[in-house]
């Protein structure tokens, strides 16, 4: 499985085809799809641009995404950052999701297990009735995870953020590990990084047979450090090394 990421916590002035509105990311998500992604996940954004938990704002981005790619998962984020740290606005924030209609709810959304009440919000997401992402960044949160499991777990994220390209398999490696000593998880893994080590995780997360992620939320350029006009070319790139023999 292939996700795009579409946006991420970029701002308009990183690359001039990030995806910021509702329509910006119907668009950028059906060439995506079209390129060969299987999934989704976005940041959806308030009037103001900002990234937001706000229902409204999540149905608008949600449904305008699922208008333009029917029946492909679409998921979202709950970074704490969105909330500016505050973990019972965040909480309630989702909370209030129970409100949105089929269209307008999405299939998953990610929870990092750094950032405090990662469990609790787990449990409110569960409750909702939206899958859970378990965002793994460290060999701490695989311990986590490992100990303690995740309510309403669909998927686990080994993301490789803030690390060296040359020592992001290393670092992969140790926490796929950790994960592989705890079978009871039963949540399929997806193995991806961010900007210098993208692409080195990318080719290993092949390799491994696991599923992958790339988009403009993790990396602005393509395998050699060329430019790409979006998403889609990233997912092109993306494709051609996960298939290759």
């Amino acid at each position: 499985m292939l996700k795009a990421c579409l946006n991420g916590s970029r701002t308009a002035s990183e690359h001039p085809y990030l995806p910021i509105t509702p329509d910006e990311l119907a668009r950028s998500a059906r060439a995506a799809v079209e390129a060969g992604a299987d999934a989704l996940h976005l940041h959806p954004r308030g009037v103001d641009g900002a990234e937001s938990l706000l229902a409204v704002d999540i149905a608008a981005a949600v449904s305008a995404v699922r208008r333009a790619c029917p029946g492909v998962p679409i998921g979202v984020s709950t970074g704490l950052w969105i909330t500016v740290r505050d973990v019972e606005a965040r909480a309630e924030l989702v909370r209030g999701w129970v409100v949105l209609r089929s269209p307008e709810r999405p299939d998953f959304a990610s929870v990092n297990l750094s950032e405090p009440g990662a469990l609790e919000l787990a449990g409110i997401l569960d409750e909702v009735g939206i899958g859970v992402e378990a965002g793994v960044w460290s060999m701490r949160d695989a311990e986590t995870l490992a100990s303690d499991g995740f309510p309403g777990l669909v998927r686990v994220l080994v993301e490789i953020i803030g690390v060296r390209p040359e020592h992001a398999v290393g670092e992969a490696d140790a926490i796929l590990g950790r994960l592989g000593e705890s079978p009871g998880l039963g949540a399929p893994v997806l193995l991806h990084g961010e900007n210098a080590a993208c692409w080195p995780v990318l080719r290993h997360a092949a390799e491994l047979g696991l599923d992958a992620r790339i988009g403009l939320e993790d990396i602005l350029t393509g395998p050699d450090g060329e430019p790409v006009t979006g998403n889609a070319d990233l997912v092109r790139a993306a494709r051609a090394l996960l298939t290759r023999p």
